[in-house]
């Protein structure tokens, strides 16, 4: 086994009883964490102070930064060869390190994720690894279904989920660091596509289990967190899909964005999805420029190719509504994608 070192990176943002837990979780891992770094978003219910009382090394951003600031500010501290990221509602089995380092090292891969379960409902898949459709929507592979033989075999992937990754420190050298434009949401997608036109990616490891609590600060369908995942959908858009694919996939796109806005306003946070949008527009021509320019070729076959896996993965046990309505409106499984 390797002896290179890990770096655990969590933010944080209150939460005390959940950060005990991880760190409770760090301190049983077979393979530890030669550095535990908690990044403090601004907590005010005692969490900085416990998790540095239980031996982490404590940073405070002195405000709610986001969750892209606060994960940079880790790396920068990062001694380890690897880094792990980890959300600080989840719990990891004790050779969640182990797996993921032991699979990503023999692979060759840039990073690893592991299989989340949900902690409210263990027997579901919380998620595995990201994918992206034409539309610009992404889906958590598996999340809400139940586990089973299609979630247990490893596999190459192109994005996972910064819920509790690991990283080769090297990757950031090579790729940089979360775009704080995101805050919040989806700035692992962003990653993941950069990661992807380059051609760096990575394993999922089924083996390495993690359970997670999921949305613990806000709430899925709090207005803050529709309002930036809404907006961070255009920032998407705008920083990876060329004009000849916006022009190209104009129907997925509008379908996709609408009838996320559909189940914002079932949720009663329509306005919040509107806000969003409205800012994500706005950001437009910024967000692009901020970007290399993207691979028209490279893009264009992994959305399609991730299209196809949602379709197939959804289709055992029935299509989320969501998904039922786009792959409908779209002709996907009918159609030459």
């Amino acid at each position: 086994m390797s002896s290179a070192t890990i770096s655990a990176v969590i933010p944080v943002w209150n939460g005390r009883a959940l950060v005990e837990k991880l760190l409770a979780s760090l301190r049983r891992q077979t393979r530890p964490a030669a550095q535990i770094l908690v990044v403090d978003n601004g907590s005010t219910d005692g969490a900085a102070e416990r998790a540095r009382a239980l031996g982490a090394q404590v940073h405070s951003m002195g405000h709610n930064a986001g969750f892209a600031a606060a994960v940079n500010r880790g790396i920068e501290m990062s001694a380890g060869r690897w880094i792990a990221v980890l959300n600080s509602d989840v719990e990891l089995a004790p050779d969640y390190f182990e797996k993921l380092a032991g699979a990503a090292e023999t692979e060759k891969a840039w990073f690893a994720a592991g299989k989340l379960l949900s902690a409210e409902s263990p027997e579901r898949i919380d998620g595995t690894w990201d994918v992206i459709s034409r539309g610009g929507a992404t889906w958590r592979v598996g999340h809400g279904q139940a586990d089973g033989p299609r979630f247990a075999l490893p596999r190459r992937i192109d994005m996972a989920p910064w819920t509790a990754t690991l990283l080769r420190g090297e990757l950031f050298g090579r790729v940089g660091r979360l775009e704080t434009d995101f805050g919040s949401y989806l700035e692992d997608v962003d990653f993941g596509l950069r990661c992807a036109v380059r051609r760096l990616d990575g394993v999922y490891v089924p083996e390495a289990v993690a359970w997670h609590q999921g949305s613990a600060a806000l709430g899925r369908w709090h207005p803050e967190t529709v309002r930036l995942m809404a907006r961070n959908q255009v920032l998407l858009l705008a920083r990876h899909y060329p004009p000849q694919l916006v022009r190209q996939w104009a129907w997925p796109i509008l379908v996709a964005q609408l009838l996320w806005g559909g189940i914002a306003l079932r949720h009663g946070c329509g306005t919040a999805w509107l806000r969003g949008k409205w800012q994500g527009l706005r950001s437009w021509r910024a967000a692009r420029a901020k970007c290399d320019a993207p691979d028209l070729d490279v893009l264009s076959g992994l959305a399609q190719a991730h299209e196809r896996l949602i379709y197939e993965m959804q289709a055992p046990e029935g299509f989320e509504l969501y998904w039922r309505m786009y792959f409908l409106l779209t002709r996907v499984g009918q159609s030459d994608t």
